[in-house]
């Protein structure tokens, strides 16, 4: 499986037979301009999203054919096992900015997580709901989501091989959220990507959990 970070909380997922899977697409120019990156663009067989918030959920005019799964529960794409799990966007039960789903995706022998917009640590019922994850993909910045703190006690309770920061302040959101530094600093497991692609191969992962920093590519 490939993993292309696109910008914010957006990836595109790519199996091995092609299906093509973008997470939280954003609206590129959002919130008065504060989101912004570069419109999404790439081809996909279905958008998952995590909450319905314009830097999330965005479904532009090319994507109307993609197949869009937005609730809770067992989903299917082509070969692709989808798990929606569903989990909160603050400390308060959901109700300061409401609900969140976070989604599991089983292909090519791997289990990638996508948090969403994750804002409180997941509790035992929900890392069993979760199931076994491999890749982790997580929101660092703070504020509207966990922070870098909060982000290490999730990596801890859901013990991934990988973790891969997203939702951070760059050169180009606007948002008065942390940047991926504060995660990131002292660590000595955080691999530094340098590309905004990487192939995802189970066999050859690590045992214990590294940060691996992709490169946003719609900056």
């Amino acid at each position: 499986m490939k993993l292309r970070y696109l910008a914010h909380s957006a990836f595109l997922l790519t199996t091995s037979k092609g299906t093509r899977i973008i997470t939280d697409p954003y609206e590129a120019g959002s919130y008065g301009g504060a989101v912004g990156y570069r419109p999404i663009e790439e081809e996909a067989d279905a958008i998952t999203v995590s909450h319905d918030h314009p830097d999330h959920c965005h479904v532009c005019q090319k994507h109307r054919e993609a197949k869009l799964i937005e609730a809770p529960g067992e989903h299917r794409v082509a070969e692709v096992e989808i798990r929606g799990v569903p989990t909160y966007h603050d400390q308060a039960g959901g109700q300061e900015r409401g609900k969140n789903i976070m989604f599991v995706y089983q292909a090519d022998g791997v289990r990638v997580c996508h948090c969403g917009d994750l804002g409180h640590v997941l509790d035992d019922k929900h890392v069993k709901e979760l199931g076994p994850v491999d890749v982790l993909l997580l929101p660092v910045g703070g504020f509207y989501t966990i922070d870098a703190a909060e982000a290490d006690q999730v990596i801890a309770k859901v013990k991934p091989r990988v973790a891969v920061p997203m939702h951070y302040k760059t050169e180009k959101l606007g948002f008065g959220i942390a940047t991926v530094e504060p995660f990131v600093n002292g660590k000595n497991n955080v691999i530094n990507i340098g590309e905004s692609e990487v192939e995802i191969d189970a066999a050859k992962l690590a045992r214990g959990p590294e940060v691996w920093v992709l490169r946003p590519c719609k900056l």
